[in-house]
């Protein structure tokens, strides 16, 4: 298969999958309505489904790492489409979470395989994989649209019909994968071949800042709705309008991301984003208005120019353990982050929810200082830990 077609269908079947990511956010003003949750009982919900997927990351990382297993593309968006369809089917508290729960062990899944999938297809291309993450940004973006559109007028006992974005990903990446079988086949086991020692200094310091940026996204992600409806005094349109932007504000930066690495190494691209993301941040917390829009945009692509970035650079700084490298930081890193939406909660309740955002506003900076002592891999792209995992063969430690 084509690297267009390959990564163009593996973007559309990350949407797929990612939406369950954005939609639970967009179910939280549909479970405070119905069900009369308070901001912490709320945060608790997007809580659950970034702790279980993020978790559950890195030992799918370790999985894929020890025996290649494709098969998970198809299975994991079955399994997150469905935990979030039946979220809204029962009004225990305690089910609610067991339900998304089991849509973020879905969502866990799913990327450290597809971003190995993805990185061997496009055959070590900034851009494809800028592409190939663009496509769980619109997954964002579209999420609240979908959440609107199908339980905006039946309420939360029409959450299956989300189950749909599900089975169309899964169908997509069957002629991916397929394709990827041909490859494999055809390819000499290169188990032998030389690859750059890992740095795992440098590894932890990106994970470090992902971590920052998580606390970041995942608040912004869970109240974003509540405060441009305080800030500008607009109804529920008004918030999700701003979950909207803020998800497809991200779109935006990871292909801008993968562009601007072509041209000037990753390393440098990031450290930038961090310091435009903490303008941008304050300007969200501070602007009140109409405006307030323009700083979600900036801060959304702020924070997803390094999205795909960090993937790679976090699978060249562990070029001997890349699916693990992928989980961490896919995952692990970002329920770290989500462990910190509860007590954005709390202190909302408890004051509110302007000054409970403030400290977001240094997030990216402490991300920019912990970029500061990292350096460009030595093999930038890293096409060889692509071509070794091609051929699923045993990492350094299997």
């Amino acid at each position: 298969m084509a690297k267009n077609k390959a990564i163009t269908l593996l973007s559309i079947g990350h949407a797929c999958v990612d939406v369950y990511q954005g939609a639970v956010a967009a179910l939280v003003p549909y479970f405070v309505a119905e069900r009369a949750y308070t901001y912490a009982a709320a945060s608790g919900i997007v809580l659950a489904a970034s702790l279980h997927s993020s978790v559950a990351q890195p030992l799918f990382g370790v999985a894929t790492d020890r025996r290649a297993m494709p098969w998970l593309l198809p299975v994991s968006t079955l399994v997150a489409g469905s935990g979030i369809a039946v979220s809204g089917l029962t009004g225990s508290y305690a089910l609610t979470l067991l339900f998304v729960g089991i849509g973020g062990i879905g969502v866990a899944a799913y990327h450290p395989e597809s971003a190995r999938v993805a990185r061997i297809v496009s055959r070590g291309s900034h851009t494809a994989m800028g592409w190939f993450s663009l496509g769980g940004n619109l997954g964002f973006a579209f999420a609240p649209v979908l959440v609107a559109v199908a339980v905006g007028v039946g309420g939360l006992k029409l959450t299956p019909l989300l189950v749909l974005p599900a089975l169309v990903g899964s169908l997509l990446t069957l002629p991916v994968l397929r394709g990827l079988e041909r490859v494999t086949s055809g390819s000499p086991d290169p188990a032998g071949a030389p690859t750059a020692p890992d740095d795992i200094a440098s590894f932890v310091k990106l994970a470090l800042a992902v971590v920052c940026r998580s606390i970041v996204f995942v608040g912004l992600s869970a109240f974003i709705s509540f405060y441009v409806r305080e800030r500008t005094g607009g109804g529920v349109a008004a918030g999700t309008a701003a979950l909207v932007v803020l998800y497809l504000g991200g779109a935006v930066g990871t292909v801008l991301g993968g562009r601007l690495a072509e041209r000037r190494d990753r390393v440098t691209v990031v450290r930038g984003s961090y310091l435009l993301s903490v303008a941008a941040v304050a300007g969200l917390v501070l602007v009140p208005g109409p405006a307030l829009y323009v700083f979600v945009a900036l801060t959304s692509a702020g924070l997803y120019i390094p999205f795909s970035l960090q993937v790679t650079l976090a699978q060249d700084y562990l070029p001997s353990r890349a699916g693990t490298a992928s989980g961490i930081t896919l995952g692990l890193t970002i329920s770290i982050g989500g462990l910190f939406s509860p007590l954005i909660g709390r202190l909302a309740d408890a004051t509110s929810l302007q000054t409970a955002l403030m400290p977001l506003i240094a997030m990216p900076a402490l991300s920019w200082l912990l970029l500061r002592t990292i350096e460009e891999p030595a093999l930038p792209g890293a096409p060889l830990g692509a071509v070794r995992t091609s051929a699923g063969s045993t990492s350094a430690g299997g």
